[in-house]
């Protein structure tokens, strides 16, 4: 073998070694689920039903969250996904603000983040803007509008309807935020870089959304109400929901695309 033909064959197999690593990740992409419930919740079940990827869960709520990325800019994972929570991102406990810390080197960083309810609004609290309380609780079935497109919302109707639980919302988007959904009740999602929030559970399945619903008595929803939203949750309603699931492959593919950024600029 000529010094040229070995030269081509060295080439060729860096390039075939880095086309598998590429496979590989593509398949099999690293993603923190930073779960803030409170106590024992479904979260991590929902997630891992839904999230088809090599999922890590850290009980943020409790403290608990992954290594902080190296002096370098490495990280040992490829993206992280916000929960929901039962908590205030206003009265910033002390978790949160760990969180709030790790989330920032994230961001700085480039590393894609997508934050769900409190999650969605907890990324918009960071990055200054405004979370307040409602009125009264979005509970159930709703209607949302996307205002822009955006890779997170590829597949998904323009307008769409996503099972809602919450008493805070964004009142006011963090500076050069961009938002991408909404409906009557206020911002239903937003894009901040590489961070993207949305206010809707397209995590929940109908066992989920059930619960939760039963759950509000207790923090003072009234029983009629309740009911009402109870009997609205059938397969055929839920069935309605599942396009908004797709969520979660566009934010891999969002993420896919990422690292492949990252791997082609290391070359």
């Amino acid at each position: 073998m000529s010094g040229i033909d070995h030269g081509l064959n060295c080439v060729f197999c860096t390039i075939l070694i880095f086309a598998q690593s590429i496979d590989n990740y593509m398949s099999n992409p690293t993603i923190a689920l930073l779960d803030a419930s409170i106590g024992e919740t479904p979260v991590e079940r929902n997630f891992r039903r839904e999230v088809d990827a090599e999922l890590t869960r850290y009980k943020a709520s409790e403290g608990k969250l992954p290594a902080w990325p190296a002096a370098d800019g490495s990280w040992d994972f490829d993206a992280a996904v916000i929960s929901g929570s039962q908590t205030a991102v206003y009265d910033m406990e002390s978790w949160m603000i760990s969180l709030s810390e790790l989330i920032h080197d994230l961001t700085e960083l480039q590393i894609p983040i997508l934050g769900v309810c409190w999650g969605h609004q907890f990324l918009a609290h960071l990055f200054g803007g405004c979370v307040t309380p409602m009125d009264e609780y979005e509970l159930g079935y709703r209607h949302i509008e996307r205002y822009q497109k955006h890779p997170i919302f590829d597949d998904i109707p323009a307008e769409f309807i996503a099972f809602e639980t919450h008493s805070d919302t964004v009142a006011r988007l963090p500076p050069k935020a961009t938002e991408l959904a909404g409906n009557d009740r206020g911002v239903q999602a937003f894009a901040f870089g590489t961070a993207i929030g949305v206010q809707f559970h397209p995590e929940y399945d109908i066992e989920t959304a059930r619960s939760v619903t039963k759950s509000k008595r207790q923090e003072g929803i009234e029983d009629q109400r309740v009911e009402q939203v109870l009997n609205s949750i059938s397969p055929g309603q839920h069935e309605r929901t599942q396009k908004v699931k797709s969520v979660f492959n566009n934010f891999l593919q969002i993420v896919q695309r990422n690292h492949s950024v990252e791997q082609t600029a290391g070359i």
